[in-house]
């Protein structure tokens, strides 16, 4: 019998299977809130677990860390504002479907595809732990930075309208990401102002990119100003055995968001936001309706969620092996070990065995709760847009103005992110994406960062070029990279023949 299941029993102990029932809960309502990220959730709650058992206590920062991933996806669906960062390739097509009448439809296929991406990101981490430990071990500097360049390539496909504009609003996102403190150099760069000192928070330009075009768009059109698209104010209902038929009959499109969740999971410092970007990126051009993503297509939704959950259970490996979290929500998740006098690495599963295996099954259970209280969620949750427009607008400032406050406590935040939301709406007028623009945000910092720490390496050592294009790693990422851009521009290739022969 596998060792993992001589604890299994251990979660359904009154205590802490109570434990894990209020965190997945608690975890799905916080991921909702925009904002509020896993990082945040997690924190907030290691002091509650000060004086739990070891056990008890991972298990309400692991249930937390996973439900508020897939909470996340509430608010991308019904407001287009990511929940965390992980979410926001769900914005792209569960939106849509919101406005079309389809939240029902969009709340339970998310919640499905979560529970599929996590549940086989939390088989990884129990069967394959010890040797994925050491292959997460070989990504170095230069391996980051290709995985960034590779992410870079989905900029492009995620501008329905336009690849030049996705490109223009991807170049503004990574110029974003430079202003403010660099800590490598140790100069300050675009600081204006004062409130740039600290550079640009992924919370406060998530938010803000998101939420605040929105919220305009809102007002307007509760005005009867007649600005921005209509939304409709109908839920359609929506069977739960067909939506279980329909993940189920995507098999390709769960096949690829779980690979490249498990493998961003495993690499230190990807994150989810990129596994989700990456899963839709390449779901769209394996798929064969690929001209209707992003406009309601439920194989982008279900590529996005498969992925950004599926590698929750990997991106634990570097931490419950090697002592290395791979992500900053795993940083947080070494603290409460730490604080209980518990040292990850590779003793962990002799020294601890009771410890880890009961959090690792914990992790397992939590992924079935959270399906069975998200899709009960996604019930009353898919009511929220029959909300009159105006009360909407309102709720959206105060939990945007509260999420973007609370990362850093900085009145800064604030008018970051009101400045980049107003500029945001002004650009969608002439057919900007705010995908794009967020993504450079993110992966700005990742590769200029591993470029610099990498070129230094190098330049200690045999230099820059077989550094950095020497190993089976780093060719396999730059492969991939071409791929990537040349299967974009066959698609864009396609797409323009097509629109010319249909006009013709």
């Amino acid at each position: 019998m596998p060792e993992f299941l001589n604890y299994l029993g251990n979660v359904f102990a009154p205590f802490n299977f109570s434990i894990l029932l209020l965190g997945t809960a608690g975890g799905l309502i916080l991921g909702a809130l925009p904002g509020l990220s896993p990082t945040m959730a997690v924190a907030l709650l290691i002091p509650f677990t000060f004086h739990m058992e070891p056990t008890s206590g991972l298990i309400l920062l692991g249930s937390v860390y996973t439900a508020t991933v897939a909470g996340g996806a509430v608010s991308a669906i019904l407001l287009k504002i990511p929940g965390a960062p992980a979410n926001i390739a769900t914005t792209l097509d569960g939106h849509q479907m919101a406005r079309q009448g389809r939240a029902a439809q969009a709340l339970q296929l998310s919640f499905l595809s979560s529970g599929v991406g996590g549940v086989l990101g939390v088989l990884v981490l129990i069967f394959f732990t010890p040797v994925l430990a050491r292959w997460a071990l070989n990504f170095g500097p230069s391996h980051l930075f290709w995985l960034a360049v590779l992410g870079v390539t989905v900029i492009a496909s995620l501008a329905t309208n336009s690849m030049i504009k996705g490109l223009a609003a991807g170049c503004i996102g990574l110029w974003i990401s430079s202003i403010g403190y660099d800590g490598v150099h140790g100069v300050h760069r675009f600081s204006f102002t004062s409130h740039l000192d600290g550079g640009i928070h992924i919370i406060a330009a998530l938010v803000g990119l998101f939420a605040i075009p929105q919220v305009i768009d809102m007002l307007v059109r509760s005005r009867g100003g007649g600005s921005g698209e209509n939304m409709s104010k109908t839920v359609q209902p929506h069977s739960l055995l067909q939506a279980v038929r329909q993940v189920l009959s995507k098999p390709r499109t769960l096949t690829i968001g779980s690979i490249v969740g498990i493998v961003v999971g495993l690499v230190p410092g990807a994150g989810g936001q990129i596994a989700g970007l990456v899963a839709y990126d390449q779901s769209r051009k394996f798929s064969k309706t690929r001209e209707t993503y992003g406009k309601g297509e439920p194989e982008g939704l279900i590529a996005a969620e498969t992925a950004n959950n599926a590698m929750v259970g990997p991106s634990l490996v570097p931490l419950l092996t090697l002592s290395v979290p791979g992500s900053p929500t795993a940083a947080v998740l070494l603290g409460g070990l730490l604080i209980h006098g518990i040292f990850p690495g590779p003793s962990l599963f002799t020294d601890y065995p009771e410890v880890s295996w009961t959090f690792i099954n914990s992790l397992l259970v939590g992924q079935v709760l959270m399906v069975v209280l998200g899709l009960a969620l996604a019930r009353l949750a898919a009511k929220v847009i029959m909300l009159p427009e105006h009360y909407l607008a309102a709720a959206v400032v105060v939990l945007a103005v509260f999420g973007t406050y609370s990362v850093q406590h900085s009145y800064s935040d604030v008018l970051i992110m009101a400045t980049l939301g107003g500029g945001m709406w002004f650009f969608e007028k002439y057919g900007f994406s705010a995908a794009p623009l967020v993504l450079g945000i993110v992966l700005g910092p990742i590769a200029e960062q591993n470029f610099v720490y990498g070129r230094t390496i190098a330049e200690a050592g045999d230099g820059i070029l077989p550094y950095f294009f020497g190993g089976g790693l780093n060719i396999a990422l730059v492969t991939l990279i071409i791929l990537s851009v040349l299967g974009s521009a066959v698609l864009e290739m396609r797409a323009r023949r097509k629109s010319s022969l249909v006009v013709a």
